[in-house]
């Protein structure tokens, strides 16, 4: 079956084209590359940092198969943040290698650039499930207790709001996610599904 043509296309030269040999070179190795900052998020919580300019920032899953939920701001101005929706759009709904996550209005200009993926062999699975998705977004109190009455602090909406908070941010300032490693897609009835997640 003939796929549609997307809406916005690269054009040579263009915002949407990627220089993919100079990120091959970024992500590669690099003797003068050092190890600025490593640590492990434990789960059920959230941590936020910094990534200057020009900086790699990997995300590994280190105990089997865990998903994480994904904010971006700039660190200068949290007003401009990640637009889950304008990336789909300029880039697919689960990214990968040289993807872009893109900010908001009136910013609208590149926050990151996915340097490597290793789950990017994953590919689609036969139920149409993909990974690193940004079609869904974080889990949080409020659908829980609306869904069963129970109240539950440990969403992701919790932990990235708990996460944010030394840097002056509050609850309002926590958007739309990507979700690394987790897979997703819609079925039949179009309506949104995950998965076990495929990280080892």
């Amino acid at each position: 079956m003939a796929s549609t043509e997307a809406a916005y296309q690269a054009t040579k030269g263009g915002p949407l084209d990627v220089d993919k040999a100079f990120y091959d070179r970024v992500s590669g190795s690099s003797g003068d590359r050092r190890l600025v900052d490593s640590f492990t998020i434990p789960i059920r919580s959230g941590r936020a940092w910094e990534v200057p300019a020009g900086h790699l920032c990997r995300i590994v899953t280190v105990d089997g198969p865990q998903v994480g939920d994904f904010n971006v701001w700039n660190r200068h101005d949290p007003r401009e943040r990640l637009w889950a929706a304008r990336t789909r759009q300029l880039q697919r709904a689960h990214v990968s290698t040289y993807d872009r996550l893109w900010s908001n209005l009136p910013f609208l200009r590149p926050l990151l650039t996915v340097t490597d993926d290793t789950l990017a062999g994953y590919g689609t699975d036969n139920e149409g499930g993909r990974v690193h998705d940004l079609l869904g977004t974080r889990c949080d109190p409020y659908v829980n207790r609306m869904l069963t009455g129970e109240d539950f602090d440990f969403h992701c909406h919790s932990n990235l709001v708990r996460a944010v908070l030394p840097y002056g941010l509050t609850e309002f300032d926590v958007h739309d996610v990507l979700n690394v490693f987790q897979c997703t897609g819609l079925n039949e009835n179009d309506q949104y599904f995950m998965k076990d997640c495929p990280a080892r």
